[in-house]
C-alpha cells in the first residue's frame, strides 16, 4: 500500500475527515470505514477481516483527529470537562469490551450493522431534531452507564461517538457549540480504548510485511491521521462561522451512500 496513488487517496480522505471532525464533533468513522474497506479490498486484504481492519484503523485515526479537535476547541474554552471526566470510565470499559464482540463477527454482518447505524445517523442528522432539554446535568452514575453504552456502540461501528454524544449533551441543556466541542473530547477515550481492543483482538494478523498491528493498518493510519490532524482546526473554525445544522443536512447522506457501497463490494 505504499504506492503513490494509494497514499494520495489516504491523504485526501484524511483532509476531508479532519474538517468534518472539527465541524460536527464526530470522529469521521462513517466516511473512513467504507472508504478504507474499498481500498483494502482492492489491495487483496482477506474479505473476512477487511471490515475489522477498517474499523480498527479508523479508531486509531480518530485518536489523532480528536486530539487536534480538542486542542482547537480548548482554545475557545468550549469543552465541558466535568461531563467528559464523568463519562470517561464508562466509555473506556464499554468500548474495549465491544471490540471482543466485533472481532467474532464476519465482515459482512459487521458491514450490515454499520450500514443500519449510518442509516439511523443520516436520518437524525438530516431531520436535525433537537431533544427536549433537561434542567440540569445528569448524575455521575448516569454518565458512567451512558458512557458505556455510547462507547460500546461507537466501537462496533468505529465512530468517535458524536452521533450519540451530541444529542445526549443537548438534552442536558448544553449549548450546541459546546456540545460539539465536548463530543470531540469524548471521542478521545473512545478511540484510545477501541484501538487497543482492535489491536488485542486482531493480534494474529500482525505483520511487518504488510505493516499491520492487529486490526490496524499502519500505512493508512499514518497518512489519514496526518492529514486529518492538519485540517481538523479548519472545521472547528467553521463551527463559529456557518450554520452547522444546514451543513449536517448536506453531509448526512454521504456516510449512508458509502456504507451501502461497502456492502455491495462484499457481496
Amino acid at each position: 500500500m505504499l504506492d503513490i496513488q494509494t497514499i494520495i487517496y489516504f491523504l485526501a480522505l484524511g483532509s476531508f475527515v479532519g474538517v468534518v471532525s472539527g465541524l460536527f464533533g464526530i470522529g469521521g468513522g462513517g466516511i473512513i470505514v467504507p472508504v478504507l474497506t474499498t481500498i483494502f479490498l482492492a489491495h487483496g486484504i482477506d474479505e473476512h477481516n477487511v471490515v475489522h481492519m477498517a474499523l480498527g484503523t479508523s479508531m486509531a485515526i480518530i485518536i489523532i483527529t480528536s486530539i487536534s479537535s480538542i486542542k482547537a476547541q480548548q482554545k475557545k474554552k468550549a469543552i465541558v470537562w466535568d461531563v467528559v471526566k464523568m463519562m470517561a470510565p464508562g466509555i473506556i470499559i464499554g468500548t474495549f469490551l465491544a471490540t471482543f464482540i466485533a472481532s467474532k463477527l464476519d465482515s459482512f454482518y459487521l458491514s450490515i450493522i454499520f450500514a443500519v447505524f449510518m442509516f439511523y445517523s443520516a436520518i437524525q442528522m438530516f431531520i436535525g431534531k433537537k431533544p427536549k432539554p433537561d434542567s440540569k446535568v445528569f448524575s455521575n452514575k448516569t454518565h458512567f452507564f451512558s458512557g458505556g453504552i455510547i462507547g460500546a456502540l461507537s466501537s462496533l461501528v468505529s465512530i468517535g461517538g458524536g452521533i450519540l454524544s451530541v444529542p445526549y449533551l443537548l438534552v442536558q441543556n448544553i449549548d450546541i457549540k459546546r456540545a460539539i466541542a465536548t463530543s470531540s473530547a469524548i471521542g478521545f477515550p473512545i478511540a484510545l480504548s477501541g484501538t487497543f481492543g482492535y489491536i488485542v483482538n486482531g493480534w494474529a494478523n500482525t505483520s511487518m510485511d504488510t505493516l499491520t498491528l492487529g486490526f490496524v493498518n499502519l500505512t493508512a493510519f499514518a497518512c489519514v491521521a496526518f492529514a486529518s490532524f492538519l485540517t481538523a482546526p479548519i472545521g472547528v473554525a467553521l463551527v463559529h462561522k456557518i450554520d452547522v445544522n444546514l451543513m449536517k443536512k448536506l453531509f448526512s447522506l454521504i456516510p449512508l451512500i458509502l456504507s451501502i457501497r461497502m456492502i455491495y463490494a462484499l457481496i
